[in-house]
């Protein structure tokens, strides 16, 4: 459609294809009706998205899948090799054995033949059996990268999936796969904006050719682990000013003059728009060296993650305690 924004592509150095920097998240918090996250994807392709974020613990992959059969339908895109399609590994499936086979069953729900990209959804292993959030503490179980590993790339070998990754890995964890890989993580999906903006993580990954793509890019706002620190930061509100653009557009934008992917969620037409609105215009090198100024917090914590792993508290005591 004439009216569709031109969104700009990446492509995948350790993987294959090209991937649009921004994506469209389909996790919602609160959960909602899958009538809403359908009419939301149809939207959303409507105005030029074409890179969407699901997951099996997500409930959103069918409804993703059914809103592409409509948008095919209407004629809104060719057909679904026009989309970029990622979906993630649930830990309670992160056993050698289960990996192909959760990814195929994410593919009956998305009525997909193969994704773009499959991702380790964290670097810790569940009990199989059970897809929640957050897991209980006695149901957690260390990973077996290497075997875990193995299975991700049979899912690529069979064509299955395009492209590996994961999700939520620090650079000692992204060592540890990159030790047994024979095809090294495409994608590491981390938490990224400008109130937590991983610079250690990125160079490390980028300097293995491993692409960034950012979740939470606007501090994931109310979401039970999110944080208001991104849309309340003043500095963030004084460029925002002085741009003429929103604190989420200056937010979005800066995570793509940094080279990485961003991942937002929006299931509101017009804050889709004014997500996309990021490609014609730039931030000042002046305005850059503010925001890397900005003091640095996680936003994503508070959930309990004590596990076999030892005293981990948080998300955040288990990142920087690096399990």
């Amino acid at each position: 459609m004439d009216s569709c924004i031109n969104i700009p592509v990446i492509n995948l150095k350790s993987g294959f294809g090209k991937m649009p920097v921004l994506g469209f998240g389909t996790a919602a918090d609160p959960p909602v009706d899958s009538e809403i996250t359908k009419k939301a994807v149809l939207e959303a392709i409507q105005l030029g998205y074409r890179h969407f974020d699901t997951a099996a613990l997500y409930n959103s992959e069918q409804p993703l899948g059914e809103a592409i059969v409509q948008a095919i339908n209407r004629g809104l895109i060719k057909n679904r090799d026009d989309l970029f399609i990622t979906s993630k590994l649930w830990c309670s499936d992160a056993h050698a054995q289960h990996v192909v086979p959760a990814l195929k069953t994410s593919l009956k729900n998305l009525g997909m033949d193969y994704v773009d990209l499959y991702l380790i959804h964290w670097p810790v292993s569940a009990k199989p059996g059970k897809h929640e959030y957050p897991i209980k503490a006695e149901d957690f179980l260390p990973m077996d990268f290497k075997s875990v590993w193995e299975a991700m790339e049979e899912c690529q070998r069979i064509g299955l999936t395009k492209s590996i990754g994961v999700s939520n890995f620090s650079c000692k964890k992204m060592k540890e796969i990159l030790s047994v890989a024979k095809i090294p993580p495409a994608v590491n999906q981390v938490e990224v904006n400008p109130c937590w903006q991983q610079k250690k993580l990125r160079e490390f990954c980028e300097s293995k050719g491993i692409t960034v793509v950012a979740y939470s890019p606007l501090g994931a706002v109310g979401t039970f682990y999110g944080t208001n620190r991104v849309m309340e930061s003043q500095v963030l509100n004084e460029i925002s000013k002085a741009k003429g653009k929103s604190v989420a557009q200056i937010s979005l934008r800066w995570g793509y003059e940094q080279g990485i992917g961003v991942v937002a969620k929006s299931f509101n037409k017009e804050r889709m728009k004014q997500n996309s609105d990021i490609f014609d215009w730039s931030l000042s090198s002046e305005q850059v060296e503010r925001i890397s100024e900005i003091r640095q917090e996680r936003g994503c914590r508070g959930v309990d993650y004590t596990s076999v792993h030892g005293p981990y508290k948080t998300i955040q005591e288990l990142w920087d305690g690096e399990i």
